[in-house]
């Protein structure tokens, strides 16, 4: 069984969605045989999108929730039914120490992806951030560790501009 951890932009288009969730069945599809164990931190965008192509293979989940407070104070309304759903279709659910989702508790949450996983697909415009627990510095803690990286950015994706997408 091979672990593949994901990271990725939350805000992709409504356009996007079904670019990314073709890619990730692509990639994710050669791996099927031997087994997949996918961890995500079940965000929205790029995360859900990815834990459910792992399930669709029938693949096992692993969730790795950076703090206490994620579902509250990230997650949201939109995304909501989807996350718990996921939540439930976990095999395991890791919650991290921290009391408040934040930079650091994302970071840790990406150390923790790169700790347990084979390879790292990364949902990734190319854009460089020093933003703590961006999918940018998740890419480069994936490299300095010698993790394979997969990007997955289909011709035609994009991001939202002025705020994060909304998926339906």
């Amino acid at each position: 069984m091979i672990a593949i951890a994901v990271t990725g932009h939350r805000d992709l288009t409504e356009a996007s969605v079904p670019l990314v969730r073709r890619a990730l069945r692509e990639f994710l599809g050669p791996y099927a045989a031997e087994g997949i164990t996918g961890l995500s931190c079940l965000a929205d965008g790029a995360d859900s999108l990815f834990a459910e192509a792992v399930l669709a293979l029938g693949g096992r989940l692993v969730a790795v929730i950076p703090a206490r407070d994620y579902r509250e104070r990230q997650v949201g309304d939109v995304q909501g039914a989807t996350f718990d759903r996921l939540i439930a279709a976990a095999a395991e659910v890791l919650v991290l120490g921290h009391d408040s989702a934040g930079g650091q508790a994302y970071e840790d949450a990406n150390r923790e992806l790169v700790r347990r996983a084979h390879r790292l697909v990364a949902v990734w415009d190319g854009e460089t951030s020093t933003a703590q627990g961006g999918t940018a510095t998740a890419v480069a803690a994936a490299r300095r560790a010698g993790l394979p990286v997969h990007v997955v950015w289909p011709a035609g994706a994009s991001r939202a501009t002025g705020g994060r997408a909304r998926r339906t």
